[in-house]
């Protein structure tokens, strides 16, 4: 389904949210930003295989996008977060991440001669916790990316996408892509096993964070399963897959191919998908996202 429009939240506090967002003393050194991992410029990403923290620590995971995360059925790739307020306090308190605490970032923003009045604008009980990452929650719903040119398609522009991305997409739900890369978010409403047709962890020693849900829950059932990622301006935003193994889209779409589907994809099929992936970038204040 088509991304219809980006909501409307008081303006107050999506303002706030966004100087937040973009905010280095949320981390404990005043290095790190959530934009510093989530760079708007880069599809939301970072577009590392692993986002770097204070004192230069080496995370574990790959970063995701954080646009159009307002649509996913939970937060991080073992869905640990039901919530984007959830999910905005964990970097903060992760040591390897930003290594602070609500004490110590609300005594920042307290010292600030803009934050006060800002807080108390978008909220009656000025800088709490809760507040903090409300604002910064409600500034990313409205980091959705509406009217690519699959967009366009599916609301009845036919000549939105050419042959070959026509036929791609053909082929993406033909193969079975769409069963798990399904609705608005094109993926996101939905947990997976990384490797149901074959043992993607075949050959190597997972770490914890290959575990997946199972980090989570303590199911064996959930092992190795992840949040399925959504691929609205999947070009944009590689490597890909949750240990950012695949440096490209036409690699990820092999992988894709062998372990979820049980498949050998041929170069065309793989050439097609991609084209059709390519349509799926949207606009963000009223510009195609292009890569940089």
């Amino acid at each position: 389904m088509p991304i219809l429009s980006v909501p409307t939240f008081p303006p107050a506090k999506v303002a706030l949210g966004d100087k937040l967002f973009h905010e280095p003393r949320l981390s404990h050194d005043n290095s790190i930003a959530c934009a510093s991992c989530h760079d708007l410029a880069k599809g939301g990403t970072d577009q590392s295989r692993f986002s770097t923290g204070i004192k230069g620590a080496l995370g574990d995971v790959n970063a995701p996008t954080v646009f159009n995360s307002g649509l996913s059925i939970a937060q991080f790739w073992d869905g640990r977060a039901k919530t984007l307020e959830e999910q905005a306090a964990g970097p903060v308190h992760n040591p390897i991440e930003m290594g602070s605490n609500w004490k110590e970032v609300i005594g920042k923003l307290l010292a600030d001669k803009d934050y006060p009045a800002l807080f108390e604008l978008a909220y009656h009980d000025g800088i709490t916790p809760a507040n903090i990452a409300d604002a910064i929650a409600t500034f990313e719903r409205t980091l959705l990316t509406p009217n690519s040119r699959f967009d366009r398609y599916l609301r009845g522009e036919k000549k939105a996408l050419n042959d070959d991305e026509l036929e791609g997409y053909r082929r993406f739900v033909n193969l079975g892509c769409a069963s798990c890369h399904q609705g608005v978010g094109i993926g996101g409403n939905m947990f997976q096993r990384f490797g149901v047709m074959g043992d993607y962890f075949e050959g190597r020693q997972p770490g914890k964070a290959d575990l997946g849900r199972f980090n989570v829950t303590g199911l064996e059932e959930d092992m190795h399963v992840f949040k399925v990622p959504s691929l609205r301006n999947v070009a944009l935003t590689s490597p890909y897959f949750h240990d950012g193994s695949a440096k490209t889209l036409s690699e990820a779409v092999r992988v894709m191919g062998k372990y979820q589907l049980g498949k050998e994809l041929s170069k065309k099929e793989v050439n097609l998908i991609v084209a059709f992936l390519h349509t799926l970038n949207g606009e963000w204040q009223g510009k195609v996202l292009h890569e940089r």
